[in-house]
């Protein structure tokens, strides 16, 4: 069962999975679930032939309900990026909507180191705790959640259960809706540890340098330790723009850590210091 954030739990203590608590930065609310410690296949072998790992995250950790949204991003550092945004280049495509709640996207792996640093810097996080990336091991954790199957959902996606390119649909199923733009945090179904918009929407910067695998079991991995040539940081889950399959709960790819894009957006967690 998923626990509200009414449950008067500590940040130190080690709840339920998918147990919500909130904390109040410069008067906007950051909703945090709970990922326990625990074991599992990390990998796409329906995407990537490199297959499967099994592995063993020791530590539970709290991670960002959604993407950071464009109002989670300015009542931190002032400034709002965003390509879809009433001052971006595509404001005429959301035109009339209210952005405040779409993720905030065109942020370098750096913006999001900047972001990180100036959270912590507040003193706001408990103690013990700091603000940052997910590791790539992380990110895939929470984003399934417990399940097995290519999406937290099942095995199909046309644009229905994640804003993607519906029209290069995965699985057996027809073309769906392709939106052309981000949407709003949580317009879409969230996992069973209440984590939305973990397929889709933006790729989300993760901590580690893109890597391939190593198939043995690991243990709280943090991926290569030097960048490989030609390769940058790890982006995970999809975006609006790309196909189905890019949005599969293991598809991963290597981005530059300055580049940034209309597709790319983050995700921070709550960690207890090492």
């Amino acid at each position: 069962m998923i626990c509200d954030e009414n449950e008067k739990v500590a940040w130190d203590a080690n709840p339920a999975a998918g147990t919500r608590k909130t904390l109040t930065i410069n008067g906007v609310e950051f909703p945090f679930r709970y990922c326990p410690p625990g074991t599992f296949l990390m990998g796409s072998p329906e995407y990537d032939a490199e297959g499967v790992r099994e592995v063993t995250l020791t530590r539970g950790f709290w991670t960002l309900e959604t993407p950071v949204t464009q109002r989670l991003y300015e009542a931190i550092t002032g400034e709002n990026p965003s390509e879809f945004s009433a001052s971006g280049q595509f404001a005429d495509d959301v035109a009339g909507l209210d952005t405040s709640d779409f993720p905030v996207e065109n942020v370098s792996w750096f913006d999001c180191q900047d972001y990180c640093e100036a959270l912590n810097a507040l003193n706001v996080a408990p103690t013990g705790f700091a603000f940052r990336l997910p590791w790539e091991a992380e990110w895939e954790y929470a984003c399934r959640a417990g399940t097995t199957t290519p999406f937290f959902w099942g095995s199909t996606l046309n644009g229905d259960r994640a804003n993607c390119n519906g029209n290069e649909p995965y699985g057996d199923v027809e073309p769906g809706a392709y939106l052309e733009r981000p949407s709003a945090v949580g317009s879409y179904g969230a996992n069973s540890w209440g984590l939305v918009d973990m397929s889709g929407n933006v790729w989300e910067w993760a901590a580690d340098w893109w890597g391939k695998y190593d198939a043995t079991p690991q243990t709280d991995p943090t991926g290569p330790s030097e960048p490989t040539p030609g390769w940058g940081r790890i982006v995970r889950g999809g975006s609006w723009d790309d196909e189905a399959d890019l949005c599969l709960s293991g598809s991963r790819l290597g981005e530059f850590s300055e580049d940034v894009n209309y597709i790319y957006g983050f995700r921070i967690v709550l960690a207890r210091k090492v």
